[in-house]
């Protein structure tokens, strides 16, 4: 059975726990009311999760363009085969999209993201408040895509181990 690398899968899982942390920490900060010291720590935890998210999805892609992935086995039918590549293709896309997004909601709303406090990153629009709520909406729109199609990945794992026992998931898992 053909493996993805050690890279790949340590990419993988470090970006699928930052993913899991910054979709938790997004559902707890909003529903905080007010304006909080707890509030703006998790704002900031938020944040940082979002720029190493985006970081190792850089070094994730270009990984994946110099090794690709394993072959599926050829018990999958190409419907399954052809569903996978695009639901690989849209996370992806979604890696890159959620954090821009989030990025650009941000800086829209005025407020400059300082990496783990002491790197700012830059700010290169003013703050518009015509564009922040629309910016928020698609950094939540996008957000919640990609809950969806990480259920979705989370639920096809699972059916190749559980039901077809044909080693998909073992190809990612250490």
């Amino acid at each position: 059975m053909q493996r993805y690398t050690r890279t790949a899968m340590l990419l993988h899982w470090l970006i699928a726990v930052l993913i899991i942390g910054a979709f938790t920490l997004g559902v707890i900060m909003t529903d905080i009311p007010g304006f909080s010291p707890t509030k703006l720590k998790y704002y900031s935890w938020h944040k940082w999760a979002g720029v190493t998210v985006l970081g190792l999805a850089a070094l994730r892609l270009l990984w994946r363009l110099a090794h690709p992935a394993p072959a599926y086995p050829v018990s999958m039918k190409t419907w399954e085969k052809a569903a996978a590549h695009h639901l690989h293709l849209l996370l992806y896309m979604l890696m890159f999209a959620v954090p821009v997004s989030g990025y650009l909601y941000t800086l829209a709303a005025g407020v400059p993201v300082v990496y783990f406090g002491v790197l700012p990153l830059p700010v290169f629009m003013d703050a518009d408040p015509a564009l922040k709520p629309v910016l928020k909406a698609v950094h939540y729109w996008l957000t919640m895509g990609m809950a969806a199609l990480v259920a979705a990945h989370v639920g096809a794992a699972l059916k190749h181990a559980i039901i077809n026992r044909d080693g998909v998931m073992r190809r990612m898992l250490p």
